[in-house]
């Protein structure tokens, strides 16, 4: 009797030890992964089945707004996140007194410029009207692009927050005209030209190859977007191994085949 006891407590040990250890590794090799609706989810996704053939168990978790996976991710709700350029990772970090960190760029989504009417940025005739988005960040973003290629000038340092104001030079007279960013394709046939986000580039049809005239440098920090962790994580190996996978050949190919452009990679 003493014998059989003996087995029942070494089984229930080795039954909880067992169980623990599972325990572990599973909430050790589940990553969560945020990433908003759209390209920065299917990248994902597509990141997520690569992983699973490593030995990588990778969930993606979609959100549809711009500033719940920053919360999420500082909470501990997810792991990660892959939806953002660094200026508003560090704006996020600024404002909420955060710690997040970027631990691998991702995807990049460049503003071009576009046009019906026109084949190359010279064409524009003087007095251009010229659609640019109403919001703070992107219409600075505009504006810069158009003063890149030399056709504006804009005020010493004020960079992706220009406005209008900030204009000190225009020399064929450009009429900017701002419009809400995600009408923009729909002004195509109204004004000589738009500036206008990849996002809506994509929702809207738009072909970067045909219609585009001017795209944004591929080393703009607002078309670079990157994979965030808290930054007490920054150098745990399965995240490590996360970005590894998705700075691959193999993800490379992915974007090349379902995004025809649009989306390119940031690595």
């Amino acid at each position: 009797m003493k014998g059989l006891k003996r087995v029942g407590q070494w089984a229930l040990a080795a039954a909880l030890v067992a169980g623990l250890a599972a325990c572990g590794q599973k909430e050790h090799t589940e990553i969560k992964v945020g990433a908003t609706v759209g390209p920065h989810a299917q990248v994902a996704e597509a990141v997520a089945k690569e992983a699973a053939k490593q030995g990588l168990n990778v969930k993606v978790v979609e959100f549809s707004d711009y500033i719940t996976p920053n919360a999420a991710l500082e909470d501990g709700s997810i792991d990660l996140n892959s939806y953002q350029h660094q200026p508003f990772l560090d704006n996020y970090n600024s404002s909420h007194d955060s710690h997040l960190v970027s631990i691998g760029q991702s995807i990049l989504m460049r503003m071009g410029v576009y046009s019906n009417k026109y084949h190359s940025l010279d064409e524009l005739p003087q007095g251009a009207r010229i659609a640019i988005p109403n919001d703070p960040t992107n219409g600075g973003r505009g504006l810069l692009l158009f003063a890149d290629s030399n056709l504006i000038t804009l005020r010493e340092g004020a960079g992706f927050k220009a406005t209008l104001n900030d204009v000190v030079e225009n020399p064929k007279d450009f009429q900017f005209v701002e419009v809400d960013a995600a009408q923009l394709p729909r002004t195509l046939d109204d004004v000589d030209a738009a500036a206008i986000t990849m996002n809506y580039v994509m929702s809207a049809g738009l072909d970067p190859k045909k219609q585009g005239i001017y795209l944004e440098s591929k080393q703009a920090p607002l078309a670079v977007m990157v994979i965030a962790a808290r930054e007490q994580d920054k150098d745990n190996e399965d995240y490590k191994k996360f970005v590894q996978i998705y700075q691959s050949e193999g993800i490379r190919e992915y974007m090349q085949q379902a995004f025809k452009g649009t989306i390119e990679p940031a690595f």
